[in-house]
């Protein structure tokens, strides 16, 4: 378990240039195989040339194609399962807000929770959707803010 534990705290690997470009060629492939088939296999070569098919679920080449894109832009990755449940400190890092926001934005019944003694519990699920509402209510305000400047002549 320590192993397990001390693994997960470790930052990746920087990826050499090499392999920045191993990962968007592949992001590439895998992006073009998927708009022309709806075949979903893939073959695996060892480095001792061995082969292997291996049949994988269509939205799984695409995750990993949209992996291999982020890892190509050098961003970082984090994987979560949806059924996962966050403490209210990881919610609002993920968020970007502070916790005092995040525990109004609860109590408000804006973001639902569930309490584990004294301690709420966010799913993930749950908070892509308020982070889902939470943008389209940004957007919204933009669009009314330059229909605004627009009706006031003020365009830029």
């Amino acid at each position: 378990m320590a192993e397990i534990e001390r693994t997960r705290r470790q930052q990746s690997p920087e990826m050499t240039p090499a392999e920045v470009e191993m990962a968007r060629a592949a992001q590439r492939c895998i992006g073009e195989f998927l708009d022309r088939s709806r075949a979903a296999s893939i073959l695996l070569t060892s480095e001792d040339g061995d082969q292997s098919p291996v049949e994988v679920p269509t939205k799984a080449l695409r995750l990993i194609g949209e992996v291999l894109g982020a890892l190509s832009e050098r961003r970082a990755v984090t994987v979560i399962s949806s059924e996962r449940e966050m403490t209210t400190v990881e919610a609002a890092h993920y968020l970007n807000v502070s916790r005092p926001f995040l525990i109004r934005e609860i109590e408000a019944g804006r973001l639902p929770c569930r309490m584990v003694g004294t301690h709420r519990r966010i799913r993930f699920d749950d908070l892509m959707t308020y982070r889902a509402k939470a943008v389209e209510k940004q957007k919204a305000a933009l669009q009314r803010l330059a229909d605004h400047a627009h009706d006031l002549g003020l365009d830029y």
